[in-house]
């Protein structure tokens, strides 16, 4: 297709409170409200576009597809990217941005009961972090579910058995995931190798945070070949440089069960060759002992 023309969509583009997007509204007429869609771009919150030109169309045709096949419509998030915009204005842009289309559905033929997020890798983080902070919000109506793919969830532990298998799959190796973060949060890449090996960690905050961040609680079919990493040093100086990714708007796995029990239905789709893989495993196992309803997709031959 031309890069701006859809004979079964209109397109336009549109600022809500300062923060680029694009819609997609099919041309079709529709007896009752349709379903919206709010997308959040991956791209680790420093790569990736909702622009129109071929040379950075990156979600163009995903967005179109999205509203075509589902006949929604599908709100794109053209987010600013980090380090020029620093974290976290991303995911406060794509709060306001959700909060906005919630509030103003009725003007595009949407039922606002009828709105889910999605997002793919960091875009997921996003969506999870939206999903987190409305949870519990009474004035606007309430999100009726989230679709996660392949999702940054946690900065923690970076030797999950997933971070082992896939550590030099390409595309996102482990050792790119970390640097990516890094990137994101304006940091310095030296940080990259003790992350790496967990030393920005405390032991309070491994002990506290154990009962959802743990390799015990990766399903035995994805361990094979795992092998336990051996204990690091806690280096004070690294932990107090990237305070950032012990926040929940970064490491969502994080979030208290009383704002995890508050969250929409789930979709969450991983990758057996990526690297993230045990971080969506380890979500849905959170969100269902928290009774929330997840539908899960591995795909055994995908990666990230």
């Amino acid at each position: 297709l031309p890069a701006w023309q859809d004979s079964q969509l209109f397109i336009k583009d549109l600022h809500f409170d300062g923060v680029p997007m694009r819609i997609y509204l099919p041309r079709e007429p529709s007896a009752s409200k349709r379903r919206g869609v709010v997308f959040m771009h991956g791209g680790c919150g420093i790569f990736g576009s909702i622009s129109k030109e071929l040379k950075e169309k990156c979600y163009e045709r995903i967005c179109r597809y999205i509203a075509r096949k589902s006949d929604s419509v599908v709100l794109s998030i053209g987010y600013h990217l980090a380090p020029e915009h620093r974290y976290p204005a991303q995911t406060l842009e794509c709060l306001s941005a959700t909060v906005h289309f919630l509030k103003t559905a009725d003007t595009y033929g949407v039922d606002p009961a009828r709105i889910i997020v999605c997002g793919d890798s960091v875009g997921a983080t996003f969506a999870t972090s939206v999903c987190q902070e409305l949870g519990h919000r009474t004035d606007i109506p309430k999100i009726r579910a989230q679709v996660l793919i392949y999702p940054f969830l946690q900065a923690l532990n970076f030797n999950l058995p997933s971070h082992q298998k896939n550590a030099d799959v390409a595309f996102l190796s482990r050792e790119r995931t970390v640097h990516f973060i890094l990137k994101y949060l304006n940091r310095h890449c030296s940080l990259k190798e003790p992350i790496l090996a967990g030393s920005h960690v405390p032991e309070s905050i491994n002990l506290k945070y154990r009962k959802w961040i743990n390799p015990d609680l990766i399903p035995d079919e994805f361990k094979l070949g795992y092998k336990p990493s051996l204990p690091t040093s806690f280096l004070p100086q690294v932990h107090e440089e990237v305070q950032e990714l012990f926040e929940p708007r970064v490491s969502p796995l994080l979030a208290e069960d009383a704002v995890v029990c508050g969250l929409p239905d789930t979709c969450i789709v991983t990758c057996e060759h990526d690297v993230l893989r045990d971080d969506g495993l380890l979500y849905k196992k959170r969100l269902e002992d928290n009774n929330v309803h997840v539908t899960w997709h591995h795909v055994e031959k995908g990666f990230h």
